[in-house]
C-alpha cells in the first residue's frame, strides 16, 4: 500500500477510491432494484460490494490518515488525528446503527444515498484537497495560503468594482 501512495499520490488514489465507491454504490443500487427481474442481478451485487470494498481499501481508508498527518506541522498534528479519529469511528457507529433503519425505509434504494454522498465528497476532494506526495509541510501550507489569498483578492476586486458602480 505505502509503495502504491508513493508512486501514485495520495490525491489522486483518493479520487480513484471515491468514484470507484460511488460507481459500485450505483451498480448496487441498480442490481438491488432489478434483482426481483433478473436473478443473475445478485452476482453483480455481490461484485459490487467486492468492488466497493477493494476501492475503499485502495482510497477513502487509509489515504485520510497519509493527508492528515500531511496537513498539520509538528505541534497540532496529534491533536488533528485525534479528531480525525474521532469523526471517522463517529461516522462509522452512525452508519452501524442506522443502516437497517434507512435499508427498511429505502428498500432497494439503500445506496443510492451512500452514492449521493460519495459524489460530494469526491467534489469536495477535487477542488480543496491538495496533493501532499512528495511536498513537505511548507510547502502545503503555501499551497492554502495562495489560495486563501486569491480567495481574498477576488472578495475585494469585487467589492471595489461594487462601490464603482454605485
Amino acid at each position: 500500500q505505502v509503495f502504491l501512495v508513493e508512486k501514485a499520490g495520495r490525491r489522486s488514489l483518493f479520487l480513484a477510491g471515491l468514484m470507484g465507491m460511488l460507481v459500485s454504490a450505483v451498480v448496487m443500487t441498480v442490481g438491488l432494484v432489478l434483482l426481483s427481474q433478473f436473478a443473475w442481478m445478485s452476482y453483480v451485487s455481490m461484485v459490487a460490494i467486492f468492488l466497493f470494498v477493494i476501492f475503499f481499501e485502495v482510497g477513502p481508508g487509509p489515504i485520510p490518515w497519509f493527508i492528515v498527518a500531511e496537513l498539520f506541522s509538528q505541534g497540532p498534528r496529534p491533536a488533528a488525528i485525534a479528531v480525525a479519529g474521532f469523526c471517522n469511528w463517529a461516522c462509522n457507529f452512525i452508519v452501524g446503527m442506522c443502516f437497517q433503519y434507512i435499508a427498511d425505509l429505502c428498500g432497494p434504494y439503500v445506496f443510492a444515498i451512500f452514492a449521493g454522498l460519495l459524489l460530494i465528497f469526491f467534489l469536495f476532494a477535487y477542488f480543496k484537497v491538495p496533493e501532499t506526495k512528495g511536498k513537505s509541510f511548507e510547502e502545503i501550507a503555501a499551497v492554502f495560503r495562495r489560495k486563501k489569498l486569491s480567495a481574498k483578492a477576488m472578495t475585494e476586486l469585487q467589492d471595489l468594482r461594487g462601490s464603482e458602480e454605485a
